[in-house]
């Protein structure tokens, strides 16, 4: 097939997976159909009547053995490549130039236990291992690179650790009062005894507001 003839044939619609550990690494699987050191990201293709958000889960579960990550990102536009010539006449039937793919950015919330590369009846990968987000590009094929150079962009502020929440120890509390919370200064000073008074037989101040002032005749 002539690359004018692979122009003419339309792209095939997928879904892509940037699964980030707690570390904020990369997941990364090698292709068992292709030679060397193949890696890339779970892909696949959409389903019909299927959302992406929906076929990004079935992919990680069918390529992976597990869909234990929550969508965290995703692209807005579609990102799409152009398979050589020699590849896309024997891939799909020769039906399809490459694929145009919309990518997501998963947390996972799993173990590294959970993932099985055996737990679909035709695998698609046979290792795998976690990198940096910025090795994406020198681990691909170079008619990939375009694609994965754009996800680097696009997620890069996902590729750190993610934030744990952490519990505040209470504080130590007093008789009758919620731990944690502060003492009121003003109410501590209402309940000092007057120091004027001393002894039992001392005379409190007279209130303000009961003394009786006199009145000035009117002129």
């Amino acid at each position: 097939m002539s690359r004018k003839d692979s122009k003419r044939r339309p792209y095939r619609l997928g879904v892509g997976a940037v699964l980030f550990d707690r570390r904020g690494r990369v997941l990364v699987a090698r292709r068992l159909d292709t030679p060397g050191e193949a890696w890339q990201l779970p892909q696949g293709g959409l389903d019909a009547d299927e959302s992406p958000r929906r076929a990004v889960q079935r992919e990680l579960a069918e390529e992976i053995g597990t869909a234990s990550a929550r969508i965290v990102g995703e692209i807005r536009r579609w990102l799409a490549y152009d398979l050589p010539p020699a590849l896309a006449a024997r891939s799909w039937g020769g039906r399809y130039r490459g694929q145009k793919q919309k990518w997501f950015a998963l947390r996972f919330t799993g173990r590294d236990a959970d993932i099985r590369l055996d737990a679909d009846a035709d695998p698609e990968f046979g290792a795998w291992k976690w990198a940096r987000l910025e090795e994406l590009p020198n681990l691909i094929v170079a008619f990939k690179r375009p694609v994965y150079r754009a996800l680097v962009m696009e997620f890069r502020r996902f590729a750190k650790p993610a934030k744990t929440s952490r519990r505040r120890s209470p504080q130590s509390s007093e008789p009758g009062r919620i731990a944690g919370a502060r003492a009121n200064p003003r109410a501590r000073q209402k309940m000092r005894p007057d120091p004027r008074l001393r002894g039992e037989g001392a005379r409190p101040k007279p209130n303000r507001a009961s003394r009786v002032k006199p009145r000035r005749p009117k002129r």
